[in-house]
């Protein structure tokens, strides 16, 4: 496969491929095509991966704590005395794999399966002994337990499961109508267990195959993935639907489901209904279906809810991202649809800038993804549409509005096409290389732009953000390394590999192929692309990225190549942040996203127990809510917009629309556009006078 190809592919797998979630069930005999499949497995990862692979005793034992992560990641079913007697995985899990040797680890899954049957048994014994639960004194339940040893009893887990349950019902009974009583928490949080426990007894050999090979790649890194032969045939249906459904990322995180990105142009970004990190905790079908809890639900099985046909709705109810308690939800209704091309294309549009009394204009062009119509392309018609031939267009209009320099905005901008990044930086210099791909042999290709001259030589500044990954991180490092312009906003995601798709006798494997380098020599890897200049982010660096991604692959370094420099923005930077910062205090939306950050920084540091007193739970909730209700109205008035009364009020706003245009004119995202405009002309200014 060449590597343009393989980076499509990668590309398209990046917007929909999902990691399979821990919980399933029963664990049956062994059959030969899953033997093969993980002999097979063993022989791709040695001589196909990018890098070397022993599959020695050192990983043999960190593929052992890695299934035991996936099957149990918060400690709550195993017991110490079931790891110990399996202890000899640790010494042999390179054997089970690369021989077919499976015995044993589906021996393991099946304890596991024991402890987890027996746990949601007691779990609804308990609920059916009533809930009689004291809400008083000093309890607080851990969040995460990841670290925590095994328990050594089944009475020290009851103790655990005690507080959970106390816990699930506490949180119910918040976020419940003010009608339901005890009976009907208890008989929500039954069929909960019931519907959990029914599928965890539906497990099969394929099930507990999918469960092994996902830790054996996770060893690896996060992109290298095993693809059973029904998730193949998922995957190639979602590819034939032209992206249709309702175009989210989905990955799991503990017990929910989270969303790691949205696609651009589709039904949930279009309509501002979901936000990176929100967590999704049920599922309903049309405007009245009802709704299926899915908190500790496995991912394949949330997701197969979520999709549906074009133009039927879907409602999620959802934990949103800045949450301080996961009693808050609202629900959010989607309606599904096919993502075009149309949908995903270039626009541009003209910002002005009023300084001392005189209008500015600056051009800004939206590029949601790098994008090319193959199938067009490949059948030679001159006219096929790509990010690249759009960016164009929108340049010629801009420069027909006499515009004093241009804005790149790159935010939300998953990657795509390799040849997009290539040809689109080509508009901006004249011939040169623009990135470098190292494959597994440590050989180097050098890719670029070939065609003499420059589509747009005037000021640039690229705007980017945590979600800008892929292609964008090598565009934006290539205008950044050729002082061809500034880039603002967010350290990028730090994908900085490519993947292909490999078919086995059972299923396919993902697998990474080869490394981006920029043409400094350094990686996009890992590290992204750090802008120029930062504006204060909500995403939050442990939840999103690459860095967030256990066993990401390394930043490192290769020989730079020569280039030629177009400018030195470095020269201005003092100037230009000092400038910034100026502004940044004076703008009640920059201002918001600087306290909102810290906040959020805050609330993420006490968080990590919670309290199972009613009274104390409701205080600290509300005091949160009220320091977040409180930097939003003084946004909100220094804006001269409507105050709140609720904090949970300023996202229900966000997903219906603003009711006026001034709150159209003004939401926060805006502030970071207006804001790289001004940049713009302050580079612009700098740069003529000096």
């Amino acid at each position: 496969m060449s590597l343009f190809a393989a980076a499509r592919r990668a590309a398209i797998l990046s917007l929909w491929l999902v990691v399979c979630a821990p919980a399933l069930a029963d664990a049956p005999t062994t059959t030969d095509q899953q033997r093969q499949a993980a002999a097979e497995v063993a022989e791709s990862l040695r001589y196909g991966y990018y890098a070397d692979i022993n599959l020695d005793d050192e990983w043999s034992s960190r593929a052992f704590q890695r299934y035991l992560d996936v099957l149990d990641p918060q400690r709550a079913y195993l017991l110490s005395r079931d790891v110990k007697d399996f202890q000899d995985l640790d010494s042999s899990f390179d054997e089970a794999l690369d021989e077919g040797k499976l015995e044993r680890v589906y021996e393991l899954y099946a304890r596991y399966q024991e402890r987890l049957e027996t746990r949601l048994q007691w779990l609804i014994d308990r609920l059916d002994d009533g809930l009689a639960f004291d809400y008083q004194g000093n309890e607080r339940l851990t969040l995460d337990r990841e670290d925590e040893a095994w328990a050594k009893n089944q009475e020290a887990l009851d103790q655990l499961w005690e507080k959970r349950l106390k816990n699930a019902a506490l949180t119910q009974s918040l976020s419940a109508p003010e009608e339901d009583d005890a009976e009907d928490i208890a008989e929500t949080l039954r069929d909960r267990y019931e519907n959990q426990l029914s599928r965890v007894e539906q497990t099969n050999a394929e099930d507990v195959l999918v469960l092994f090979l996902s830790a054996v790649a996770g060893t690896i890194d996060p992109h290298t993935e095993y693809l059973s032969p029904s998730q193949s045939e998922s995957f190639d249906i979602q590819m034939k639907l032209s992206l249709e459904g309702i175009g989210a990322l989905l990955q799991s995180e503990g017990e929910y489901v989270k969303v790691s990105s949205l696609v651009p142009g589709g039904p949930a970004d279009k309509g501002d209904a979901l936000e990176p990190a929100d967590r999704i905790v049920a599922v309903g079908q049309g405007e009245d279906g009802e709704m299926v809890n899915v908190v500790g639900m496995r991912l394949d099985e949330v997701v197969d809810l979520i999709r549906g046909p074009k133009g039927s709705t879907v409602r999620l109810d959802v934990i949103p991202a800045k949450a301080v308690d996961v009693t808050r939800t609202h629900t959010v209704r989607i309606t599904r649809d096919t993502v075009k091309l149309e949908d995903q294309a270039a626009k541009s549009e003209v910002v002005t800038v009023t300084r001392d009394g005189e209008d500015h204009k600056v051009g800004v062009i939206d590029v949601p993804t790098f994008y090319v119509d193959f199938d067009a392309w490949q059948a030679g018609d001159s006219n096929y549409r790509s990010s690249t031939r759009d960016v164009a267009k929108e340049i010629d209009k801009l420069k027909q509005e006499n515009v004093e320099g241009i804005v790149l905005d790159l935010r939300n901008n998953g990657g795509g096409a390799l040849q997009e990044a290539n040809s689109l930086i080509g508009l901006f210099i004249d011939r040169g290389p623009t990135v470098q791909v190292r494959d597994a042999r440590g050989r180097i290709n050098l890719y670029g732009d070939s065609d003499r001259g420059s589509h747009y030589d005037g000021p640039l500044t690229v705007l980017v953000n945590r979600l800008s990954a892929s292609a964008s991180e090598i565009f934006a490092g290539a205008i950044q390394d050729y002082g061809r312009g500034l880039v603002v906003g967010n350290q990028t995601f730090g994908k900085g590999t490519v993947q292909t798709l490999d078919e086995l006798s059972h299923g396919q494997i993902k697998l990474t192929r080869a490394k981006f380098y920029r043409i400094t020599g350094e990686s996009t890897q890992l590290r992204g692309v750090e802008p120029d200049i930062t504006f204060p982010s909500l995403i939050d660096n442990d939840d999103i990225g690459e860095s967030a991604l256990d066993n990401a692959l390394p930043w490192d370094k290769v020989r730079s190549v020569q280039y030629r420099r177009y400018g030195e923005p470095q020269r201005y930077l003092d100037t230009l942040q000092k400038e910034h910062e100026e502004r940044a205090k004076q703008d009640p939306n920059f201002v918001y996203l600087e306290r909102e950050a810290a906040l959020v920084e805050k609330l993420k540091e006490q968080r990590t127990s919670i309290s199972l007193n009613r009274e104390q739970r409701q205080r600290e909730m509300d005091a949160q809510e009220a320091e977040q209700l409180s930097l939003e109205n003084q946004r909100r008035k220094a804006l001269g917009l409507d105050q709140l009364e609720e904090w949970t009020d300023a996202r229900e706003s966000e997903s219906d629309g603003p009711e006026d245009e001034e709150e159209d004119d003004k939401p926060v995202d805006r502030a970071q556009v207006v804001e790289a405009a001004e940049i713009l002309l302050d580079y612009a200014h700098l740069k003529e006078t000096q």
